[in-house]
């Protein structure tokens, strides 16, 4: 917590903190696997970039923070954690919306273990549901931007789980499909992959660009645009990437099965994949 070491009921800000009152701040979700902080620079390129988008001063350096995560992991011992850094505009003049007014932002580094879905999805796949709730406009808010204010993504979930449905799928205000409740979408169309273009509303995910970079590296092509809820119904595999999720299959979308109802080759090698980069590519350290 801004550079010290805390433990974890000590770690605590005012009630007066902006993140608190108006969700004013921003965040990035990372994973270490096995020593490796999977695209650590990828992620704090990102950080700085939402912060910079909020007119938000972190108070630390990339450098600074690349050593911070890893110093948080080594006091957790924990080789492979979910890990969650937080910025926060800080405490201002009590409900006074000026963010100027603030002059000491907050900044955490949370490690731990998680896992969005258990293990065994990964291997029969999950069921999805469109929602109701619409992707915010990206020219009222850009999807770039990892704010604190995740009430767009809580609302969607709350109507996957009302389904029954693992997760859901957000369109956008024109109809078109942007993504799911904290992934990206790909579908595989006769034999050619398919995810929304990041201009439908869908946050350019870091795992969304290491699928794309392996399967170019696979010479698979993937084409970036507009999805229609008739083509995820008719597609041939369907899966969704993110950080916490890392690359999971869906079988089932709005009630109607994908293919034969099990994931698909693709899919199951992205997985393998990913697995192999995610151990590879990233910021090591030992404890």
């Amino acid at each position: 917590m801004n550079g010290e070491l805390v433990k974890r009921d000590e770690a605590v800000v005012s009630v007066y903190d902006r993140g608190f009152l108006f969700g004013d701040g921003v965040f990035e979700g990372i994973r270490a696997y096995n020593g490796n902080v999977f695209k650590l620079k990828e992620h704090l390129v990102r950080l700085f970039d939402s912060a910079k988008a909020i007119m938000l001063n972190i108070p630390l350096s990339h450098e600074e923070i690349e050593q911070a995560v890893v110093k948080t992991l080594k006091k957790n011992q924990l080789h492979t954690a979910y890990i969650r850094i937080i910025v926060s505009r800080g405490v201002g003049q009590g409900y006074n919306l000026d963010p100027f007014v603030c002059n000491r932002p907050q900044l955490f580094v949370m490690t731990e273990g998680f896992e969005a879905f258990p293990r065994h999805l990964y291997e029969t796949g999950i069921d999805i549901v469109t929602v109701a709730t619409r992707r915010n406009r990206s020219d009222v808010l850009s999807p770039q931007v990892k704010s604190l204010n995740y009430l767009n993504n809580i609302l969607v979930k709350i109507e996957a789980i009302q389904a029954g449905a693992k997760d859901g799928l957000i369109m956008n205000t024109d109809g078109y499909v942007a993504e799911g409740t904290t992934n990206n979408i790909f579908i595989v169309k006769n034999g050619k992959v398919v995810t929304p273009a990041i201009y439908q509303g869908a946050l350019e995910g870091i795992t969304r660009s290491s699928i794309i970079e392996i399967l170019n590296k696979f010479q698979v092509a993937v084409n970036e645009s507009p999805l229609t809820r008739h083509d995820i119904h008719t597609a041939d595999e369907v899966f969704l990437t993110g950080t916490a999720s890392e690359v999971i299959p869906v079988v089932k979308v709005d009630g109607r099965v994908v293919a034969d109802g099990k994931p698909g080759e693709k899919t199951r090698l992205l997985i393998d994949a990913f697995q192999q980069l995610a151990v590879t590519d990233g910021v090591k350290f030992s404890l």
